[in-house]
C-alpha cells in the first residue's frame, strides 16, 4: 500500500508511522513542517519512502493520486492559542481540502478530530453525529476541529471517511510538544529537577483538589485504533480514549510509583486565562469504535505509564530506537 501521513513527524502522526513500519509497510510519504523543535528525531527510527512540506503538498495534490490512504494528523494542536483565522486556515480549511480531494478520487481518509469538541462535557460525549450541533467548544482549536466535523456531517462525507475524536494521548514521541506534553512528560522533569510534581487546584466547587480528571490514552493504543480503520469500510465519528475516567491524583501515583519514588505533590493555582476554558471531566465512550469491530483492551493506566517512564524517557529513547 502507499500510505500518506500528515503530521508524520509529529506525536500521533510518527507513533503510527512506527507501527506501520511493524506491519510491514514503508511506501509512505511523511507530510509535516519540521519547525525549530526536535520532532525531526522522531523521524530517525522509522522507514518511510519520501518527506514534503506540508503546504508543498496542499498545492500540489495531483502527484499524490495513486496511494491507498491518507492518515490526516497534522494540525496545530495548541488548547492556548489564540490566532482564530491561523486555526481555521490550517486545521479547518486543509483539511477540507484534503478530505474532498480523497474522497473524490475513492482514497481512504481517516483524520483527526478530537475530545476538545465536547467543551465541558455538559452536551455529552457522544461521537455520533446526531448532536454534532449542541457542542459547544471552550478553545479555537476545539472549534476549528468541530467546524471540520460538521462540514464532513452536512456535505455526507462521514459515509465515507473516518473521524476520530483522540482524547488525553500520551506517550513517547510528544518530547518536542512544549507546553502541549502530556502530564507525565512534565512531571518526569520536574520530578527529576526538583523531586516534587505541581497539579492545578480545583477552581469549581464540583471537585477536590487532584480529583478531577480525563480520559488518559496510551499512544500505543491510540495508534492501534486509528489503523483499525485502515482495513475497514466503516465512515464516521469514532471516540479514541482507553473509556475510563482517571483523576490527576490517580496519574500522579502511576508516575512516582514508575520512578519508584514516594508521592510528593503540590497544588497550585490555575493559571486565569485557563479557568473558564478548562475540561474536569472527559470519558471516551467506545460503544460506536467497538460496534465498528475494534476489540482489543485499553492499557491500564498503571502500566502504560510504567512502559512510558521506564522504556522510553528514562533511556530517552524514541519509539522504534
Amino acid at each position: 500500500m502507499k500510505i500518506i501521513v500528515t503530521g508524520g513527524a509529529g506525536f500521533i502522526g510518527s507513533a503510527v508511522v512506527w507501527r506501520l513500519n511493524e506491519l510491514g509497510h514503508d511506501d509512505i510519504l511523511i507530510v509535516d513542517v519540521l519547525d525549530e523543535t526536535d520532532k525531526w528525531k522522531n523521524l530517525s527510527p522509522l522507514r518511510f519512502a519520501d518527506y514534503v512540506d506540508a503546504y508543498d503538498f496542499i498545492d500540489d495534490l495531483g502527484q499524490f493520486e495513486d496511494c491507498n490512504a491518507v492518515f490526516h494528523l497534522g494540525a496545530c494542536s495548541s488548547t492556548t492559542e489564540t490566532d482564530a483565522d491561523y486555526m481555521i486556515r490550517n486545521n479547518y480549511q486543509y483539511t477540507q481540502d484534503l478530505a474532498d480531494w480523497a474522497a473524490a478520487r475513492e482514497i481512504r481518509f481517516i483524520y483527526a478530530s478530537s475530545a476538545a469538541t465536547y467543551g465541558d462535557g455538559s452536551a455529552g460525549m457522544d461521537d455520533g453525529t446526531d448532536e454534532l450541533g449542541k457542542l459547544r467548544p471552550l478553545n479555537v482549536y476545539g472549534y476549528s476541529k468541530h467546524l471540520f466535523d460538521l462540514y464532513a456531517a452536512r456535505t455526507g462525507l462521514f459515509d465515507r471517511i473516518v473521524g476520530l475524536k483522540y482524547f488525553n494521548v500520551f506517550g513517547p514521541n510528544e518530547n518536542h510538544k512544549g507546553d502541549m506534553r502530556s502530564l507525565v512528560n512534565k512531571a518526569f522533569d520536574q520530578i527529576n529537577s526538583t523531586g516534587t510534581l505541581q497539579l492545578f487546584r480545583s477552581h469549581n466547587p464540583d471537585y477536590s483538589d487532584g480529583e478531577f480528571g480525563r480520559d488518559f490514552v496510551y499512544v500505543k493504543d491510540a495508534v492501534d485504533m486509528t489503523l483499525h480503520f485502515m482495513e475497514t469500510s466503516n465512515g464516521g465519528l469514532f471516540n479514541v480514549g482507553s473509556g475510563r475516567m482517571n483523576t490527576w491524583n490517580a496519574l500522579a501515583d502511576a508516575i512516582f510509583n514508575a520512578l519508584d519514588l514516594p508521592r510528593n505533590v503540590q497544588f497550585v493555582d490555575m493559571p486565569v486565562h485557563l479557568r473558564d476554558r478548562y475540561q474536569y471531566h472527559t470519558q471516551a465512550d467506545l460503544a460506536r469504535i467497538r460496534t465498528a469491530g475494534y476489540t482489543a483492551e485499553t492499557t491500564p493506566l498503571d502500566s502504560a505509564v510504567a512502559d512510558y517512564v521506564r522504556n522510553y524517557l528514562i533511556p530517552g529513547k524514541h519509539l522504534g530506537d
